[in-house]
């Protein structure tokens, strides 16, 4: 017979010790069962070493992560519904794209072909073990499927276009502007990486948001944006319409993921502000001003002699106004002097404070695809 009286409350697995000093839950959810374990409190949960059990989602505390993982959801796309046909007449046409136009275009998608699966590993492999809330890491998921699909993206693109995969693909360790992006970021996960690291001690967890700003702010949320800007560059020339199509769809998620990223970072730093240190603000300035210069790099490279409407020092100023808005972001002060915005047709892009009418395309309501309609 069904009991729907109130349930007893179960005994503090920690008798006399107030919730703050219960010790840290097992980050991996996959220790051996506390079968007297007490109910999960709100206040036991936290972004890094939680005292909370990972495995249960309910109660929600950050309701945002949540919402971010449904808007992931409504956001469902597969690169597959986007027709490559005009695209596929330019690239083989003898005259329909200028040698500098096509060297933007491979190098941009040897960039991003292998820079999705890199964030994917970096979720996977170390986001995911120590972040230590269960509604983020929900969040989590769906993103690391989305970055699977981007890199579905690249090889539909490639194999639309007949490319040379092996060029494409391998890019990223043969064109030295953009092996130095990966190197500089893969060192903040190689660390976190360790079978060894945990998190828990002032060094560790700083460790940790540096690898947030790395991947979330640098990679994701600013040199990804040069690569948008090229392509939707040239969609609104009516060029490469079919792949500026898709970097439509990639900017929608990368923007939730920048953001989600941000948030991560400073509710860590909301409950551990022993961490945000003079010193370490510094260090994450010159993180993002390193990223900069990178990215400048990569903009000469990519871009030598520029092409109608974008060129390499366009893309540099770009990175300027875009590490400051980050810094602004992050509650930092900015690294270059205040600049303009050089791509204004960006920022609507950028912000994303609505959620309709972003595309300027054939999609009007961004949802699953089973309601995208194409007219």
């Amino acid at each position: 017979m069904l009991d729907w009286s109130e349930p007893k409350a179960t005994p503090a697995l920690h008798p006399g010790l107030p919730a703050t000093a219960l010790p840290a839950a097992d980050a991996t959810g996959l220790g051996v069962i506390d079968r007297g374990g007490q109910r999960v409190s709100v206040d036991d949960k936290a972004m890094i070493n939680a005292r909370a059990d990972v495995n249960q989602l309910l109660p929600l505390k950050y309701r945002w992560a949540w919402e971010k993982y449904l808007s992931g959801c409504n956001n469902h796309w597969m690169p597959t519904e986007v027709s490559m046909q005009a695209d596929i007449a330019l690239w083989k046409s003898k005259d329909g794209l200028t040698e500098d136009e096509r060297r933007a275009i491979k190098r941009n998608l040897g960039f991003f072909a292998a820079s999705e699966s890199l964030v994917a590993n970096n979720i996977v492999l170390a986001i995911y073990r120590h972040l230590t809330n269960p509604e983020c890491r929900q969040y989590l998921l769906r993103q690391a499927f989305e970055e699977a699909v981007h890199t579905h993206t690249f090889q539909y693109i490639v194999e639309s276009l007949g490319l040379d995969e092996g060029e494409l693909f391998n890019m990223y360790r043969e064109v030295p502007s953009i092996t130095d992006k990966a190197a500089w970021a893969l060192k903040h996960t190689q660390s976190l990486d360790d079978p060894d690291f945990k998190t828990g001690t002032p060094a560790a967890d700083q460790a940790f948001l540096r690898d947030l700003v790395a991947f979330y702010v640098v990679f994701e949320g600013m040199w990804f944006y040069t690569g948008f800007a090229q392509i939707l560059s040239l969609g609104r020339r009516n060029k490469m319409v079919g792949i500026a199509e898709q970097y439509q769809y990639i900017l929608r998620d990368e923007s939730i993921h920048l953001n989600f990223g941000i948030d991560v970072i400073n509710q860590i730093k909301a409950e551990n502000p022993h961490l945000w240190t003079k010193a370490f603000q510094d260090e994450i300035r010159q993180m993002l001003r390193d990223g900069a210069e990178i990215e400048a790099a990569y903009g000469r490279d990519t871009m030598p002699r520029g092409f109608l409407g974008l060129n390499a020092g366009l893309c540099e100023q770009y990175m300027h106004f875009i590490a400051n808005r980050r810094c602004a972001q992050l509650g930092l002060a900015p690294v270059f002097a205040e600049t303009d915005n050089p791509f204004p047709w960006m920022s609507e892009a950028m912000d994303l404070k609505k959620e309709k009418n972003f595309f300027e395309t054939r999609v009007i309501e961004y949802q699953n695809g089973g309601a995208l309609s194409w007219e």
